[in-house]
Protein backbone atom coordinates (compact mmCIF):
# COMPACT_ATOMS: atom_id res chain seq x y z
CA UNK A 1 0.00 0.00 0.00
CA UNK A 2 1.57 3.60 -1.22
CA UNK A 3 1.68 6.40 1.37
CA UNK A 4 -1.15 8.08 -0.49
CA UNK A 5 -3.68 5.11 -0.22
CA UNK A 6 -3.45 5.36 3.66
CA UNK A 7 -5.35 8.27 3.67
CA UNK A 8 -8.93 8.09 4.81
CA UNK A 9 -11.75 10.02 2.95
CA UNK A 10 -11.99 12.41 6.27
CA UNK A 11 -8.35 13.53 6.51
CA UNK A 12 -8.82 14.01 2.41
CA UNK A 13 -11.73 16.17 3.06
CA UNK A 14 -9.47 18.59 5.56
CA UNK A 15 -6.74 18.71 3.82
CA UNK A 16 -9.12 19.80 0.50
CA UNK A 17 -10.73 22.32 2.84
CA UNK A 18 -7.73 23.98 4.35
CA UNK A 19 -6.47 24.42 0.47
CA UNK A 20 -9.56 26.19 -0.46
CA UNK A 21 -9.84 28.66 2.46
CA UNK A 22 -6.09 29.50 1.71
CA UNK A 23 -7.17 29.95 -1.93
CA UNK A 24 -9.49 32.11 -1.06
CA UNK A 25 -7.39 33.86 1.40
CA UNK A 26 -5.00 34.77 -1.39
CA UNK A 27 -7.54 35.78 -4.10
CA UNK A 28 -8.99 38.23 -1.18
CA UNK A 29 -5.58 40.05 -0.76
CA UNK A 30 -6.20 40.79 -4.62
CA UNK A 31 -9.42 42.47 -4.12
CA UNK A 32 -9.57 46.03 -4.55
CA UNK A 33 -9.41 48.54 -1.89
CA UNK A 34 -13.10 49.55 -3.04
CA UNK A 35 -14.21 46.45 -1.35
CA UNK A 36 -12.98 47.58 2.07
CA UNK A 37 -15.87 49.98 2.07
CA UNK A 38 -18.51 47.40 2.92
CA UNK A 39 -19.49 47.11 6.23
CA UNK A 40 -18.45 44.26 7.94
CA UNK A 41 -22.19 43.69 9.82
CA UNK A 42 -25.38 44.56 8.86
CA UNK A 43 -27.27 47.49 10.64
CA UNK A 44 -30.53 48.34 11.18
CA UNK A 45 -32.26 50.52 8.69
CA UNK A 46 -33.55 54.04 9.52
CA UNK A 47 -34.92 55.70 6.55
CA UNK A 48 -33.28 59.87 6.39
CA UNK A 49 -34.46 62.65 4.21
CA UNK A 50 -31.17 63.68 1.85
CA UNK A 51 -31.62 67.31 0.88
CA UNK A 52 -30.05 67.94 -2.48
CA UNK A 53 -30.34 71.10 -3.73
CA UNK A 54 -31.33 70.58 -6.89
CA UNK A 55 -33.53 68.91 -8.95
CA UNK A 56 -33.43 64.78 -10.95
CA UNK A 57 -30.44 64.92 -13.05
CA UNK A 58 -27.94 62.28 -14.12
CA UNK A 59 -25.05 64.17 -12.05
CA UNK A 60 -26.58 62.49 -8.91
CA UNK A 61 -25.93 58.65 -10.98
CA UNK A 62 -23.49 58.27 -7.41
CA UNK A 63 -26.46 58.42 -4.85
CA UNK A 64 -28.60 56.85 -7.72
CA UNK A 65 -26.28 53.76 -8.12
CA UNK A 66 -25.65 53.50 -4.02
CA UNK A 67 -29.46 53.17 -3.10
CA UNK A 68 -29.78 50.71 -6.47
CA UNK A 69 -26.94 48.58 -5.57
CA UNK A 70 -27.86 48.73 -2.10
CA UNK A 71 -24.87 50.28 -0.47
CA UNK A 72 -27.04 52.29 1.35
CA UNK A 73 -28.91 50.01 2.87
CA UNK A 74 -26.16 47.48 3.90
CA UNK A 75 -24.67 50.92 5.21
CA UNK A 76 -28.25 51.27 7.86
CA UNK A 77 -29.95 53.86 5.27
CA UNK A 78 -33.44 54.29 3.53
CA UNK A 79 -32.49 57.30 1.34
CA UNK A 80 -35.61 59.78 0.21
CA UNK A 81 -34.01 62.11 -1.92
CA UNK A 82 -35.44 65.78 -1.40
CA UNK A 83 -35.29 67.91 -3.91
CA UNK A 84 -37.39 70.95 -2.71
CA UNK A 85 -35.81 74.15 -3.93
CA UNK A 86 -37.15 75.53 -0.38
CA UNK A 87 -35.34 73.19 1.95
CA UNK A 88 -31.99 74.76 3.09
CA UNK A 89 -30.36 71.48 3.70
CA UNK A 90 -27.30 73.49 5.60
CA UNK A 91 -29.92 74.73 8.09
CA UNK A 92 -31.28 71.46 8.50
CA UNK A 93 -28.44 69.58 9.37
CA UNK A 94 -27.34 72.23 11.66
CA UNK A 95 -30.98 71.77 13.97
CA UNK A 96 -30.50 67.95 13.57
CA UNK A 97 -33.54 67.65 11.24
CA UNK A 98 -31.44 65.67 8.56
CA UNK A 99 -28.48 63.91 9.14
CA UNK A 100 -27.19 64.56 6.07
CA UNK A 101 -27.46 67.03 3.09
CA UNK A 102 -25.57 67.96 -0.39
CA UNK A 103 -23.74 71.26 0.02
CA UNK A 104 -21.26 73.22 -2.34
CA UNK A 105 -18.25 74.54 0.30
CA UNK A 106 -19.12 78.28 0.08
CA UNK A 107 -22.63 77.72 1.72
CA UNK A 108 -20.61 75.46 4.94
CA UNK A 109 -18.09 78.53 5.50
CA UNK A 110 -20.92 81.09 5.29
CA UNK A 111 -23.16 79.22 7.65
CA UNK A 112 -19.92 78.47 10.00
CA UNK A 113 -19.55 82.17 10.14
CA UNK A 114 -23.00 82.33 11.18
CA UNK A 115 -22.40 79.99 13.91
CA UNK A 116 -24.03 77.04 12.43
CA UNK A 117 -21.88 73.56 13.29
CA UNK A 118 -22.18 72.02 10.07
CA UNK A 119 -18.83 70.23 9.25
CA UNK A 120 -17.88 69.03 5.34
CA UNK A 121 -17.34 65.22 5.27
CA UNK A 122 -16.95 64.23 1.66
CA UNK A 123 -15.96 65.80 -1.43
CA UNK A 124 -18.40 64.59 -4.22
CA UNK A 125 -16.79 67.17 -6.80
CA UNK A 126 -13.06 68.22 -6.43
CA UNK A 127 -13.07 71.05 -8.74
CA UNK A 128 -15.28 73.31 -8.50
CA UNK A 129 -17.88 73.20 -11.68
CA UNK A 130 -18.01 76.66 -12.69
CA UNK A 131 -17.07 78.59 -16.09
CA UNK A 132 -17.62 81.40 -17.91
CA UNK A 133 -18.99 81.15 -21.34
CA UNK A 134 -18.35 83.38 -24.29
CA UNK A 135 -19.31 83.86 -28.03
CA UNK A 136 -16.60 82.72 -30.52
CA UNK A 137 -16.54 86.58 -31.82
CA UNK A 138 -16.47 88.07 -28.35
CA UNK A 139 -12.25 87.32 -28.39
CA UNK A 140 -12.65 86.15 -25.02
CA UNK A 141 -9.11 83.78 -24.42
CA UNK A 142 -8.19 84.36 -21.20
CA UNK A 143 -9.73 85.66 -18.10
CA UNK A 144 -7.98 88.94 -18.58
CA UNK A 145 -9.70 88.96 -21.88
CA UNK A 146 -12.88 89.79 -19.70
CA UNK A 147 -12.15 93.21 -18.86
CA UNK A 148 -14.81 95.93 -20.37
CA UNK A 149 -17.25 92.78 -20.99
CA UNK A 150 -20.97 92.45 -20.70
CA UNK A 151 -21.69 89.38 -18.41
CA UNK A 152 -24.50 87.78 -17.76
CA UNK A 153 -25.34 85.65 -14.80
CA UNK A 154 -28.00 84.31 -12.24
CA UNK A 155 -27.14 87.35 -10.00
CA UNK A 156 -25.18 88.14 -7.84
CA UNK A 157 -24.86 85.09 -5.41
CA UNK A 158 -24.12 81.71 -5.41
CA UNK A 159 -21.31 79.76 -7.22
CA UNK A 160 -21.50 81.45 -10.23
CA UNK A 161 -21.54 84.79 -8.84
CA UNK A 162 -18.51 83.48 -6.52
CA UNK A 163 -16.91 81.98 -9.42
CA UNK A 164 -16.56 84.56 -11.62
CA UNK A 165 -15.55 86.91 -8.81
CA UNK A 166 -12.33 84.32 -8.46
CA UNK A 167 -11.81 84.49 -12.15
CA UNK A 168 -11.45 87.98 -12.09
CA UNK A 169 -9.27 88.28 -9.37
CA UNK A 170 -7.08 85.74 -11.00
CA UNK A 171 -6.65 88.24 -14.09
CA UNK A 172 -6.24 91.21 -11.71
CA UNK A 173 -9.83 92.85 -12.19
CA UNK A 174 -12.67 93.22 -10.22
CA UNK A 175 -16.35 93.92 -10.89
CA UNK A 176 -15.57 97.42 -11.87
CA UNK A 177 -13.85 96.31 -14.92
CA UNK A 178 -16.70 94.68 -16.44
CA UNK A 179 -20.76 95.38 -16.53
CA UNK A 180 -22.88 92.48 -14.96
CA UNK A 181 -26.36 91.34 -16.08
CA UNK A 182 -28.94 89.76 -14.51
CA UNK A 183 -29.82 87.45 -16.81
CA UNK A 184 -31.34 84.41 -14.41
CA UNK A 185 -31.26 80.64 -15.08
CA UNK A 186 -31.46 81.57 -19.00
CA UNK A 187 -27.90 81.19 -19.61
CA UNK A 188 -28.12 79.55 -23.02
CA UNK A 189 -30.87 81.56 -24.72
CA UNK A 190 -29.06 84.72 -23.77
CA UNK A 191 -26.23 83.96 -25.34
CA UNK A 192 -27.47 81.98 -28.68
CA UNK A 193 -29.63 84.75 -29.00
CA UNK A 194 -26.83 87.51 -28.61
CA UNK A 195 -28.53 89.05 -25.23
CA UNK A 196 -25.36 88.97 -23.95
CA UNK A 197 -21.91 88.09 -25.50
CA UNK A 198 -20.50 86.09 -22.42
CA UNK A 199 -22.30 84.37 -19.58
CA UNK A 200 -21.53 82.33 -16.26
CA UNK A 201 -22.63 78.90 -15.65
CA UNK A 202 -21.62 75.27 -14.99
CA UNK A 203 -19.12 73.14 -16.82
CA UNK A 204 -21.99 70.24 -17.13
CA UNK A 205 -24.63 72.30 -18.39
CA UNK A 206 -24.64 75.45 -20.69
CA UNK A 207 -21.50 74.52 -22.30
CA UNK A 208 -22.44 71.32 -23.79
CA UNK A 209 -25.99 72.52 -24.50
CA UNK A 210 -24.20 75.17 -26.77
CA UNK A 211 -21.93 72.94 -28.66
CA UNK A 212 -24.95 70.49 -29.03
CA UNK A 213 -26.82 72.96 -30.74
CA UNK A 214 -24.01 74.02 -33.40
CA UNK A 215 -22.99 77.04 -31.38
CA UNK A 216 -19.15 77.64 -31.29
CA UNK A 217 -18.07 79.12 -27.76
CA UNK A 218 -14.70 79.71 -25.84
CA UNK A 219 -15.03 78.20 -22.82
CA UNK A 220 -12.63 79.42 -19.22
CA UNK A 221 -12.99 77.08 -16.57
CA UNK A 222 -12.78 79.00 -13.23
CA UNK A 223 -11.12 75.53 -11.49
CA UNK A 224 -8.21 75.70 -14.99
CA UNK A 225 -6.92 78.71 -12.80
CA UNK A 226 -8.02 78.61 -8.68
CA UNK A 227 -8.75 75.73 -6.73
CA UNK A 228 -12.20 76.65 -4.93
CA UNK A 229 -13.87 74.18 -2.54
CA UNK A 230 -16.87 72.72 -4.13
CA UNK A 231 -20.13 70.37 -3.48
CA UNK A 232 -19.82 67.66 -1.02
CA UNK A 233 -21.39 65.92 1.91
CA UNK A 234 -22.20 67.41 5.08
CA UNK A 235 -23.61 67.15 8.67
CA UNK A 236 -23.37 68.01 11.99
CA UNK A 237 -20.95 68.38 14.89
CA UNK A 238 -23.21 66.27 17.29
CA UNK A 239 -23.22 63.42 14.74
CA UNK A 240 -19.71 63.06 14.17
CA UNK A 241 -19.33 63.47 18.25
CA UNK A 242 -22.49 60.69 18.72
CA UNK A 243 -22.60 58.99 15.89
CA UNK A 244 -19.45 58.57 13.84
CA UNK A 245 -20.19 54.54 12.87
CA UNK A 246 -23.92 56.20 11.01
CA UNK A 247 -20.93 59.11 9.57
CA UNK A 248 -18.35 56.68 8.40
CA UNK A 249 -21.04 54.44 6.95
CA UNK A 250 -23.10 56.94 4.69
CA UNK A 251 -19.64 58.23 3.42
CA UNK A 252 -19.01 54.94 2.69
CA UNK A 253 -22.31 54.07 0.97
CA UNK A 254 -21.62 56.74 -1.25
CA UNK A 255 -18.15 56.54 -1.67
CA UNK A 256 -19.11 52.98 -2.88
CA UNK A 257 -21.75 54.43 -5.54
CA UNK A 258 -19.37 57.41 -6.41
CA UNK A 259 -16.06 54.61 -7.46
CA UNK A 260 -18.77 52.77 -9.17
CA UNK A 261 -19.97 55.77 -11.60
CA UNK A 262 -16.64 56.65 -12.30
CA UNK A 263 -15.27 53.65 -13.25
CA UNK A 264 -18.69 52.61 -15.35
CA UNK A 265 -20.41 55.65 -16.67
CA UNK A 266 -22.67 53.51 -18.52
CA UNK A 267 -23.63 52.38 -15.40
CA UNK A 268 -24.58 55.30 -14.23
CA UNK A 269 -26.58 56.99 -16.94
CA UNK A 270 -28.78 53.22 -17.06
CA UNK A 271 -29.54 53.88 -13.11
CA UNK A 272 -30.40 57.43 -13.96
CA UNK A 273 -32.97 56.44 -16.01
CA UNK A 274 -35.09 54.63 -12.80
CA UNK A 275 -34.63 58.18 -10.92
CA UNK A 276 -34.71 60.90 -13.32
CA UNK A 277 -38.05 61.49 -15.45
CA UNK A 278 -37.52 62.18 -18.91
CA UNK A 279 -33.60 61.19 -19.28
CA UNK A 280 -34.70 58.50 -21.86
CA UNK A 281 -36.31 61.49 -23.58
CA UNK A 282 -33.56 63.20 -23.89
CA UNK A 283 -30.72 63.21 -26.00
CA UNK A 284 -28.17 60.15 -25.14
CA UNK A 285 -25.57 61.80 -25.93
CA UNK A 286 -25.83 64.84 -24.42
CA UNK A 287 -26.29 63.26 -21.15
CA UNK A 288 -23.12 61.21 -21.46
CA UNK A 289 -21.26 64.21 -22.19
CA UNK A 290 -22.96 65.76 -18.85
CA UNK A 291 -21.66 62.53 -16.71
CA UNK A 292 -18.70 62.26 -18.45
CA UNK A 293 -17.46 65.76 -17.88
CA UNK A 294 -18.79 65.73 -14.40
CA UNK A 295 -16.55 62.72 -13.82
CA UNK A 296 -13.76 64.22 -14.50
CA UNK A 297 -14.43 67.33 -12.03
CA UNK A 298 -15.67 64.60 -9.49
CA UNK A 299 -11.97 63.17 -9.05
CA UNK A 300 -8.80 65.13 -10.23
CA UNK A 301 -6.61 61.72 -9.49
CA UNK A 302 -3.06 62.24 -8.46
CA UNK A 303 -2.08 62.28 -5.19
CA UNK A 304 -6.08 63.46 -3.72
CA UNK A 305 -7.96 60.00 -3.38
CA UNK A 306 -11.76 59.96 -4.38
CA UNK A 307 -13.85 62.15 -1.91
CA UNK A 308 -11.51 63.73 -0.04
CA UNK A 309 -11.29 67.42 0.17
CA UNK A 310 -8.65 69.54 -1.28
CA UNK A 311 -8.07 71.87 2.01
CA UNK A 312 -6.21 74.31 0.22
CA UNK A 313 -9.04 74.70 -2.27
CA UNK A 314 -10.80 75.32 1.02
CA UNK A 315 -8.45 77.40 2.28
CA UNK A 316 -8.82 80.34 -1.36
CA UNK A 317 -12.45 79.34 -0.67
CA UNK A 318 -12.15 80.56 2.91
CA UNK A 319 -10.07 83.75 1.35
CA UNK A 320 -12.03 84.86 -0.98
CA UNK A 321 -15.71 84.90 0.92
CA UNK A 322 -13.92 86.93 3.58
CA UNK A 323 -12.21 89.43 0.56
CA UNK A 324 -16.09 89.52 -0.97
CA UNK A 325 -17.29 90.32 2.25
CA UNK A 326 -19.50 87.24 2.71
CA UNK A 327 -18.02 86.11 5.78
CA UNK A 328 -17.08 88.40 8.54
CA UNK A 329 -14.35 86.48 9.71
CA UNK A 330 -11.54 84.08 8.95
CA UNK A 331 -12.99 80.24 9.63
CA UNK A 332 -11.43 77.73 10.90
CA UNK A 333 -10.75 74.80 8.28
CA UNK A 334 -9.89 71.96 10.19
CA UNK A 335 -13.10 72.88 12.21
CA UNK A 336 -15.47 73.11 8.48
CA UNK A 337 -13.52 69.65 6.91
CA UNK A 338 -12.33 66.70 7.39
CA UNK A 339 -11.31 63.71 5.74
CA UNK A 340 -11.77 61.28 8.39
CA UNK A 341 -14.68 59.73 7.48
CA UNK A 342 -13.34 58.89 3.35
CA UNK A 343 -12.15 56.00 2.62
Amino acid sequence: MTHLARFRPRRIRSIALVLLLLLLALAACGQAPAATDTPATARPVQTIRLPMGYIPNIQYAPFYVAVERGYFREAGFDIQFDYSFETDGVRLVAAGEVPFAVASGEQVLMARDQGLPVVYVMAWWQKFPVAVIAAADAQVHEPADLRGQRIGLPGLFGATYIGLTALLHHAGLTEADVTLEAIGFNQVEALATGQVPVVVGYITNEPIQLRHQGYEVTVLPVADYVDLASNGIITSEAMIAEHPDQVRAFVAALHRGLQDVVNDPDLGYEVSLKYVEGLADQDRGVQMDILNTAISYWWTGGDTPLGHADLQAWRNMNALLHDMGLIQRLQDIDAAVTNEFVP
